[in-house]
């Protein structure tokens, strides 16, 4: 698939989107570095047609200790203010990126990393780079307490890129996988781009999200990845991909399965 093919079909009009997976704070992780850059990185955020951003700075992992809920909260706070200041449209809600650990249960009771807008009801997972940690096991776990895993860019992690149907094994906890848009447009390299294509056979509910981190490598893409999704799969299902999951994500709702068949969830 090439991303040039996104060009070929038009967003729904008046249509605009939740990013769900966004580092947007200025200064906290490997997102912008500064106010000026994160204002440039939302100004092309809104430009993507992206009316709420969940700000979501890496937790744990290596950044394990660097700041906490309370941080990312003022963070966010501050950034609406600069945005209102700037005139552009937008709202900013808090959230995290968080390396699965063992540490996560005791965690959200205490109220050290963030659920997905603050709504404790689904969390953001990511897996190791360099290796495979199943998650299935915390899954299990958060979903008798009530949270729901969100499993972030499972086609840009190798052993789930080669291995999509893995993620069956997770079916009873009910979990979401979060596919980045610019997978579909190859962005992330062929494997990527092929994984993002057959995770949507698997019997999960699935969320597109830009997971941007400023304005050039790692800028938004969700206009294009929607206008693509819309080709291959129809616009009800990229609807449901790019615009109600994500909007069910910040709401804190049972999110919306794919319903199309096996065949045209190819990409081809």
């Amino acid at each position: 698939m090439k991303s040039s093919d996104s060009n070929t079909a038009e967003c729904t009009p008046g249509a605009t989107f939740t990013d769900v997976h966004c580092h947007c704070l200025p200064g906290l992780d490997d997102g912008p570095r500064d106010v000026s850059a994160a204002l440039a990185l939302c100004r092309a955020l809104a430009a993507d047609r992206i009316a709420t951003v969940v700000a979501t700075p890496h937790q744990l992992g290596r950044y394990d200790g660097r700041y906490n809920a309370k941080t990312i909260r003022q963070a966010v706070t501050q950034l609406n203010e600069l945005l209102t200041e700037a005139q552009v449209s937008m709202n900013i809600l808090p959230g995290a990126d968080i390396r699965i650990d063992e540490r996560i249960e005791d965690l959200v009771r205490s109220d050290e990393i963030v659920t997905v807008a603050d709504g404790g009801r689904h969390l953001l997972l990511e897996l190791p780079h360099e290796v495979f940690i199943d998650p299935e096991m915390l899954l299990a776990r958060l979903r008798e307490g009530g949270l729901c895993g969100v499993i972030t860019h499972p086609e840009r992690h190798m052993f789930l890129a080669e291995r999509p149907q893995y993620v069956r094994r997770w079916v009873s906890y009910r979990p979401c996988l979060q596919i980045t848009a610019g997978s579909f447009l190859g962005g992330f390299g062929r494997r990527s781009q092929e994984a993002a294509w057959a995770f949507l056979k698997e019997p999960l509910p699935l969320v597109v999200a830009t997971d941007a981190h400023d304005t050039a490598g790692r800028a938004p893409c969700m206009s294009q990845a929607y206008q693509l999704l819309r080709r291959y799969v129809g616009r009800d299902e990229a609807d449901i991909l790019c615009v109600e999951n994500p909007r069910r994500l910040v709401a804190g709702e049972s999110l919306v399965m794919l319903n199309v068949d096996a065949d045209r969830r190819t990409g081809r």
